[in-house]
């Protein structure tokens, strides 16, 4: 298994995207006080996207769990933690930026900005 090094990304599988469009969650969903994951400002892994991230993403979106313990939060975290960007669940609040529930977006099927699922 390859080392995980700061500034890394793990991806499944890739492919790079024509013509996308962002994925936009799970509509007007409000998730104000539900729990997120801030880490260090890390760069999106699309080509030429100049978005920089400060919570875990995904699309752009903020990444929200109802509970504080879920068990997907923590693994996430901890990847997070694993490649250095030294993670740190909080209470989301809207102003943050976009968000979209953990489980709506594993729903949709996982998309990242400028990467296709197999």
């Amino acid at each position: 298994m390859e080392r995980l090094e700061p500034g890394s990304i793990v991806l499944e599988s890739e492919g790079v995207v024509e013509d996308e469009q962002l994925w936009r969650g799970d509509g007007e969903a409000d998730h104000a006080g539900w729990s997120c994951v801030r880490t260090d400002p890390f760069p999106c892994p699309a080509e030429a996207c100049t978005f920089i991230a400060e919570f875990m993403t995904a699309a752009h979106l903020i990444l929200v769990w109802e509970q504080r313990d879920d068990p997907n939060l923590l693994r996430h975290a901890q990847r997070a933690k694993d490649v250095g960007r030294n993670p740190r669940v909080e209470v989301y609040d809207p102003s943050y930026g976009p968000s979209a529930s953990y489980y709506a977006w594993e729903a949709a099927g996982r998309p990242v900005h400028g990467i296709r699922a197999a």
